[in-house]
């Protein structure tokens, strides 16, 4: 299912949700600037957060690695890559931030974002490939708008054979499917190692957070609707 909208309107302007969309688009074009040869894969070691140099199995000084559990966040490998994890923010975020507040609503996606890394880390300490992407943070933001919104429908573009359609699925089915799916994922990349790709244990421990962090952050209740 690929979400489009949902139809829970916020009742302010979200402008950390629109920053934090600007820094990583702004973020990649300059990625893009630096081509694919050994400027821009210096530039990904030195700000993507890799798991042997956090946890000082690489030969770094684990503190100097600290900062890239925050700058991971803002790179993304490809046009596809940033575009899906922007559209997640985009149709999600703003309503968290509604109610959390912009100071609120940013201290708590970097909350997440960084628990999210540090599950990646933990599940794979000798990794020395760099990790790299908004999605753990956006998974904080998915288990919170759960926690807030669960009986708010998401217009989500659904396949079906070879045919597709537009179908509201209510966010109380639609999050915990996704949550299921990157666990199942998760499971199944164990052993994979660096050749694993995609991070779904960041994906499922942003996620936990963000459904364990959201009441300490939520300045007030969302209204109740169906």
């Amino acid at each position: 299912m690929i979400p489009l909208r949902d139809d829970n309107p916020s009742s302010s302007r979200p402008l950390i949700n629109y920053l934090i969309i600007a820094a990583c688009v702004l973020v990649f074009l300059y990625m893009l600037s630096l081509g694919s040869g050994r400027q821009g894969e210096q530039f990904v070691f030195t700000y993507g957060a890799i798991p042997a140099e956090v946890t000082g199995r690489g030969g770094a000084t684990v503190t100097q690695e600290y900062p890239t559990l925050i700058t991971s966040m803002f790179l993304h490998g490809s046009w596809f890559h940033l575009g899906g994890n922007m559209l997640f923010l985009w149709i999600f975020g703003d309503n968290v931030e509604d109610l959390m507040g912009h100071l609120g609503f940013f201290v708590f996606y970097l909350v997440a974002g960084i628990a999210a890394v540090l599950t990646h880390i933990l599940l794979n300490p000798n990794s020395s490939a760099p990790l790299i992407g908004a999605s753990g943070a956006i998974a904080g933001v998915l288990g919170a708008y759960l926690v807030l919104f669960p009986r708010a429908r998401i217009l989500s573009l659904v396949p079906f054979g070879f045919f597709s359609r537009f179908v509201y699925v209510p966010a109380i089915f639609f999050l915990p499917l996704w949550f299921v799916l990157q666990l199942v994922s998760g499971l199944g990349s164990i052993g994979a190692g660096e050749a694993a790709g995609v991070a779904w244990w960041a994906h499922v421990g942003g996620f936990v957070a963000g459904v364990v962090l959201v009441r300490l952050f939520a300045r007030r209740r969302a209204t109740s609707r169906w």
